[in-house]
């Protein structure tokens, strides 16, 4: 009896519990339901506050000196709306003030955004030179089929900042040989509210060749346009003579712009190279030979460089069938501004005609090379123009003889 009342007490406790579950994931489904009910509804009504055309500035109030023109840059953007044209407008102009609308380097009167995309447009306000100080209201209309843009911008006279330049150098000390082609990397800033044309200019030693170009290009320039708050990346490009003597020299690099001016010093070390020529004595690069016969050629080699030569070896490429030795083959070591003399011994062919040959003298040292072509005039043996003669006689003597014979007959 008493299990039995157990029992009945059990299953009743358990579908208590089952029915209080149910409740509350009713409850919990009942609450999602109306959450997404008011959600939907929310966002729909913030998307279609929102829908229209805007015209949007980072500066909507900007200071100028009267006499000069300043630049506001604008979005027209379109936002939910089908793309259509878009008619602008500039309202508040003072007398003898202009202002210009441009879009894409070009004044424009109209723009078509597409849906959810946006313009870029620049209004350039020139002021005269008489503005009296003061704030100017000028208001900026976008009208399209739909919807109505207006951007109000206060032009300040009186309160524009003087001119500010910043310069800076990545690698204000490079090293390298009077052969190296230096690359200086340095940002030029204009820290003023205005746009500046910025002239540069490089000192650099007597001889030292200097340019200038943006920092991925190629083309030289001596002065580059940078837009108000913006910056450039440059390079300087620096080219020493050959004959630079090993050692630190200064480079000054500027950068000016109305008035103001930054500098900033740089330097260059030079560690010093070789550099070889050849030549004679006398600067002619000829000779004369006979053929079959050796002759010497007195050569010079100089390295008229700023560090020593090494090993300097010599070589030559003569013409077919001749033979030349040179006299030391091999220089130890020649000293900046030395130099040595050397013979190179000629022996033409012996088959050699007689004239003009061209045969070319080298020195090398590591990465430093130099050649000269010389003209070596050949002359043949006295003993074979001697030959030549004896056989036109005898040819001539045969020729009489033949024709004395057959001609009795």
């Amino acid at each position: 009896m008493t299990t039995a009342i157990i029992d009945r007490g059990g299953r009743g406790a358990a579908q208590l519990l089952a029915r209080c579950v149910a409740g509350c994931v009713f409850a919990v489904a009942a609450i999602a339901a109306v959450t997404l009910t008011v959600t939907i509804p929310v966002q729909a009504a913030e998307s279609k506050a929102i829908a229209g055309l805007w015209l949007t500035t980072d500066f909507p109030a900007m200071a100028v000196r009267a006499g000069e023109a300043t630049t506001v840059k604008v979005k027209l953007l379109n936002a939910d709306l089908a793309p259509q044209r878009v008619t602008l407008s500039v309202n508040g102009i003072p007398q003898g003030w202009k202002a210009t609308v441009i879009g894409g380097g070009v004044p424009v009167a109209a723009a078509m955004p597409a849906t959810n995309e946006s313009v870029a447009l620049q209004l350039r306000v020139e002021v005269p030179a008489g503005a009296q100080k003061g704030t100017q209201r000028l208001v900026l209309s976008a009208k399209g089929n739909e919807a109505v843009a207006e951007l109000p911008l206060d032009i300040i006279i009186g309160q524009s900042l003087p001119t500010r330049l910043a310069l800076k150098s990545k690698l204000p000390s490079q090293r390298g040989s009077a052969r190296t082609s230096f690359e200086y990397p340095i940002t030029v800033q204009n820290e003023s509210d205005k746009d500046a044309l910025v002239k540069l200019v490089a000192q650099a030693p007597q001889g030292f060749s200097t340019s200038f170009t943006e920092g991925y290009g190629s083309q030289e320039i001596s002065s580059i346009p940078i837009e108000a708050g913006q910056s450039k990346e440059l390079k300087v490009k620096v080219q020493p003579p050959d004959s630079a003597a090993a050692g630190d020299y200064p480079l000054m690099v500027s950068a000016s712009a109305e008035g103001a001016q930054v500098s900033a010093q740089m330097a260059i070390q030079i560690t010093g190279a070789p550099k070889l020529r050849i030549t004679t004595e006398d600067g002619r690069l000829s000779g004369e030979a006979e053929a079959g016969k050796p002759t010497p050629l007195n050569v010079i080699i100089e390295n008229t460089g700023a560090a020593p030569a090494p090993s300097v070896t010599l070589s030559s490429t003569p013409p077919s069938d001749w033979k030349i030795d040179i006299e030391p083959r091999v220089i130890p070591e020649l000293a900046p501004g030395q130099k040595l003399a050397v013979q190179a011994i000629i022996t033409p062919s012996g088959k050699a005609i007689a004239g003009d040959y061209m045969t070319t003298l080298r020195a090398n040292s590591g990465n430093e090379s130099a050649s000269a072509e010389f003209r070596i005039s050949v002359t043949t043996s006295t003993l074979w123009g001697l030959a030549g003669i004896v056989v036109i006689v005898l040819s001539l003597l045969l020729s009489i003889g033949a024709v004395a014979r057959f001609g009795r007959r």
